[in-house]
């Protein structure tokens, strides 16, 4: 087990290309050690350069309404009023704190979502 940081695009296939071939290690072996490791790895270069943005507020909750199969009357339900809930996916009015605690506890959206600036 030869580990080393990855730095370059290079290093980065490299380690994708050992992470391949050794996927179906078995966890507490030596391979399986290695294959923790080198995903740990990889996650960090991934994560410092190829950022994901979170989504907008407004389109998380509509998306989300989409996959819980939610009316807008479903979601006036969990915000309080149908004109309240009109005017917040319209970007009319914003989400108070409220709103969001509602909603992170109903529809499962995480709050650093909600809280953005849209």
């Amino acid at each position: 087990m030869r580990l080393k940081p990855i730095k370059t695009e290079n290093d980065y296939n490299q380690a994708l290309n050992r992470l391949e071939k050794m996927f179906d290690a078995q966890p507490g072996t030596k391979e399986g050690d290695e294959l923790e490791i080198l995903g740990i790895l990889i996650e960090n270069y991934e994560n410092e350069n190829f950022p994901i943005d979170l989504p907008d507020p407004i389109e998380a909750i509509i998306f989300r309404m989409e996959q819980l199969n939610y009316s807008q009357s479903d979601l006036a339900e969990v915000i309080g009023l149908k004109s309240r809930a009109s005017e917040i996916l319209n970007r009319k009015r914003k989400l108070t704190l409220d709103m969001i605690r509602k909603i992170t506890e109903k529809l499962h959206i995480p709050t650093e979502v909600l809280i953005q600036a849209y």
